[in-house]
């Protein structure tokens, strides 16, 4: 595939050169000749505008098998409380833009074949009309300010990270190229820290403050496990570069910053469990073991376990050469089965003392 698309962008970039030289030859003829029949002929203007016509039923038939074909990678339902809100909206953005997109280039391609140049023909030419020009102002500006606005207060509803409400607590520590997480213990108060402080012979991989009784009971892990319907308030940083904390399927992600605390907050209204047995994941899950189990009798991969459903953690911001593979499965189950997984982990108190 990629020997493929290589082949195709030097193909185009040879015929876009070509384009580019004719279009050169064609302009320096212009200047010499005064015989507009060794120019751009009727002929020349009629075959132009069949092209662009072309181009339109080209574009509009891509765009239809685009859906029928691909429709199926979409990300299934939302799986937080603000998701259906953002979904809606998104929804809304994309309605817009493929209405304007199919009427402006329909206009745009048909008048280009309709009123295509002929030899003695003189185009129509308005200086100005003070009518259209409202028209296509005022309309975007109505249509925009209504997005811009309501996208303004989803934004605002979003991001309520305030902790009145007895969110959990959980923070995201970001590093080439990998992701830990941090829970705040029984008091759901995480305790200070400072890169500066990373001790690696001490297994302190997060810079903790050894100091500060709050991080004694803070508890360190690399997977995810969030209690279904409680609202979870992320606290992110980065050790070395920019990363991003995505989480698709929650419809969230936050810029995680080198030398400062991001936060970000949603509640899970769907437990791992329940979305694996969505139809559309079991069969997002048959598809894919189908392809793997292809390519593994092909020889092309080793002959690997099933996949499984899970929610994942990303990191969205090319951070390096490996940036493909830093990821998080997140478990969201119920409080129960979170308070009995939380139980069984290590303190970071406890780690110390067996480094003692």
């Amino acid at each position: 595939m990629t020997a493929l698309l290589t082949i195709s962008v030097l193909v185009l970039v040879a015929i876009a050169i070509w384009q580019m030289t004719k279009i050169f030859e064609l302009s320096q003829l212009h200047a010499k000749k005064s015989d507009r029949g060794e120019v751009a002929t009727d002929e020349d203007n009629k075959n132009n505008g069949i092209l662009m016509f072309a181009f339109l039923v080209f574009i509009y038939v891509l765009t239809i098998f685009s859906f029928w074909k691909y429709g199926k990678f979409i990300l299934p339902e939302a799986a937080s409380a603000h998701g259906d809100t953002y979904d809606t909206l998104l929804l809304w953005s994309f309605v817009v833009i493929f209405v304007t997109q199919t009427i402006t280039q329909f206009l745009l391609h048909y008048f280009a074949y309709k009123y295509r140049g002929k030899e003695g023909k003189k185009a129509l030419f308005y200086a100005d009309n003070d009518r259209l020009e409202f028209i296509w102002t005022i309309i975007p500006v109505i249509v925009l300010a209504g997005l811009i606005l309501w996208g303004l207060f989803t934004w605002t509803d979003i991001m309520d990270v305030n902790e009145e409400d007895d969110p959990l607590i959980v923070e995201l520590y970001a590093q080439q190229y990998n992701w830990t997480a941090r829970y705040g213990g029984e008091d759901n108060v995480l305790g200070g820290a400072n890169v500066r402080m990373i001790d690696i012979n001490r297994a302190n991989v997060l810079g903790l403050d050894e100091s500060d009784p709050n991080a004694t009971d803070d508890v360190i892990v690399k997977e995810l496990h969030l209690p279904v319907g409680r609202k979870v308030n992320f606290k992110m940083r980065a050790q070395d570069v920019l990363h991003s904390a995505y989480m698709p399927h929650f419809r969230a992600q936050m810029n995680c910053v080198p030398g400062m605390i991001t936060e970000f907050s949603f509640t899970p209204t769907i437990t791992t469990a329940e979305m694996r047995l969505k139809p559309e994941i079991i069969d997002k899950v048959a598809r894919t073991n189908a392809l793997r189990a292809e390519r593994a009798a092909a020889g092309e991969t080793e002959n690997i376990d099933p996949w499984e459903f899970d929610f994942i953690l990303l990191c969205n911001k090319i951070c390096g050469r490996s940036h493909y593979n830093m990821q998080m499965k997140i478990i969201v189950e119920t409080q129960e089965e979170y308070e009995a997984w939380i139980a069984e982990q290590q303190t970071f108190g406890q780690t110390m003392a067996m480094n003692e």
